[in-house]
């Protein structure tokens, strides 16, 4: 055993050989489920991935799409064209940054965004009903504060804070009302509206 290693081969084998393992099994329920629910949209997962991240990120560049979608810098680049093409992406430049390409969501980009969100149901997403007894046993769900961790250490902190800022984004630009998600703001502008109209 090498100085730096802390612990045996066979631990570290053992260890990487669950991660693997249980990754798979987990991603590829996610994938059927995900591929399942944007398939009325005619979208794959990169190009919704790409969508969540334009909105979030409101002025994405491709590297950030790369980093955060955890995905190739061309395949980025490749599929956040064929959302341009479809109407849902601009490109651009930045005056202060040249090397750089950008994407922002076009109004019917954000509108096939929310339509995806609106098409979610929960009861159909494996990892959420496996979730359910976790949830009902500790009255929350999982935190993947471990998951977290190792992710920080592979990716960068980078990741990880942009992965916290999208969540709490999402958090804040939505409420449910009926079963329903939808845009505060929409929600502000509606009640705005009735109050100038009385």
């Amino acid at each position: 055993m090498e100085e730096n290693e802390p612990y045996s081969l066979k631990q570290s084998m053992i260890f990487s050989l669950k991660v693997a393992q249980l990754s798979k099994a987990l991603w590829k329920s996610v994938e059927k489920d995900w591929q399942a629910w944007i398939k009325p949209f005619d979208l794959n997962i990169n190009e919704h991935h790409i969508l969540w991240i334009a909105y979030h990120l409101d002025g994405a560049s491709i590297s950030d799409i790369a980093k955060f979608g955890v995905m190739h810098v061309s395949t980025a680049f490749n599929f956040s064209k064929k959302l341009e093409e479809r109407g849902f992406l601009t490109f651009s430049k930045k005056e202060n940054d040249k090397r750089n390409t950008y994407v922002c969501l076009t109004a019917e980009g954000r509108e096939m965004f929310l339509q995806t969100l609106d098409g979610y149901k929960s009861d159909t997403y494996g990892v959420y009903k496996g979730a359910l007894p976790i949830k009902e046993l500790y009255g929350k769900f999982p935190e993947f504060s471990e998951t977290m961790s190792i992710l920080r250490h592979i990716y960068g902190p980078d990741f990880i804070e942009m992965f916290e800022k999208s969540m709490h984004k999402f958090e804040n630009d939505f409420i449910e009302e009926d079963g329903t998600l939808l845009p505060r703001q929409a929600l502000i502008n509606e009640q705005d509206s009735k109050k100038e109209s009385s």
